[in-house]
């Protein structure tokens, strides 16, 4: 692989699916107005894909997809798998939506985090699964207003470790991603900011959120985040790399100073949200040594780029 200068993107890192945008409200069995952001993990020799579906109200919720490559045939489930209960939930009052799912470690449940969009503002939530058919509320666990987050999969020491993004009070303030640690997933604190949103022009700057859920390697645990750019014609959501150290993840090893991956085919230029690639969910194929990441494209599909995981490494180590 080619070294990429340290100010620019690395064009070739992530390769897009060539059948992109994989999933589409034109294949949904129910009417969709738009389907995106998906959480990802596999189970049981399938890739699940937890997607965003957002109805012709304006509100989402959430509905499986499975299938046997993580690329194709896709079967998704005939009714919505997860909706708001705001009568249980109210904090789920105006929908559901950015799944992020990892597998517990020891406690063999998986965990997904996602953003309750309460009457007060997005919030962080959590559900438990053992067969992503039955599903345990566990409700709220970060006031609002906050958003983009996951579960790391292990402890350290005896406490789990969340990575968020709140957003501040002040308008004019970054919003930055914070990591915060609990005994029993339901209690946070120890509350601080892990990656900061950079000053002036850069394309990661005054707003930066979480993508999909850390993936841990043998260099430290992998994080793609996102970052907006706001310009004349609207916001460019564009997506970045940075590495935590493996014993303490509050310690950042590299972060990427120039974005990796960003929007560019016509999918991810036209929709609902125009200029958005927005990853929230990653699968190592270990026997091949490939991430898959699975995007929201222009808030509308959903997309799907691969890239080895060793020249995401060594592509780090040359330019981050």
């Amino acid at each position: 692989m080619k070294k990429c200068l340290d100010y620019h993107r690395c064009p070739d890192l992530f390769e897009r699916f060539q059948g992109n945008p994989i999933l589409t409200p034109a294949d949904w069995p129910y009417p969709a107005n738009a389907v995106f952001n998906p959480g990802a993990v596999d189970f049981e020799g399938e890739t699940i894909l937890l997607n965003r579906v957002e109805d012709f109200n304006g509100f989402s919720h959430f509905t499986v997809a499975r299938s046997k490559n993580g690329k194709s045939d896709w079967k998704i489930d005939l009714q919505p798998t997860l909706i708001p209960e705001p009568d249980s939930f109210p904090e789920e009052i105006w929908g559901i939506e950015d799944a992020r799912i990892v597998k517990l470690e020891k406690l063999e449940e998986y965990g997904i985090v996602y953003t309750s969009y309460s009457s007060g503002g997005p919030l962080v939530s959590l559900i438990l699964t053992k067969d992503f058919r039955t599903f345990r509320r566990q409700g709220v666990i970060t006031p609002p207003e906050d958003k983009d987050a996951s579960l790391f999969p292990k402890r350290f020491g005896d406490r789990w470790a969340l990575i968020h993004r709140p957003l501040p009070v002040i308008e004019s303030a970054k919003a930055n991603i914070w990591i915060s640690y609990s005994p029993d997933l339901k209690h946070w604190g120890d509350h601080t900011i892990l990656l900061e949103a950079r000053d002036g022009g850069w394309w990661d700057a005054n707003k930066i959120g979480l993508g999909p859920q850390p993936i841990e390697t043998p260099e430290g645990w992998l994080l793609m985040y996102h970052g907006v750019r706001r310009t004349a014609a609207g916001c460019i959501y564009r997506a970045g790399l940075a590495l935590l150290d493996l014993d303490d993840p509050r310690k950042v090893i590299r972060r990427c100073r120039g974005w990796v991956f960003g929007p560019k085919e016509e999918y991810e230029l036209i929709g609902d949200v125009a200029y958005v690639t927005f990853p929230t969910g990653v699968i190592y194929d270990q026997d091949i040594g490939t991430l898959r990441v699975y995007y929201g494209a222009a808030d509308t599909t959903v997309g799907l780029a691969t890239a080895k995981l060793k020249d995401v490494l060594d592509f780090m180590k040359m330019n981050c």
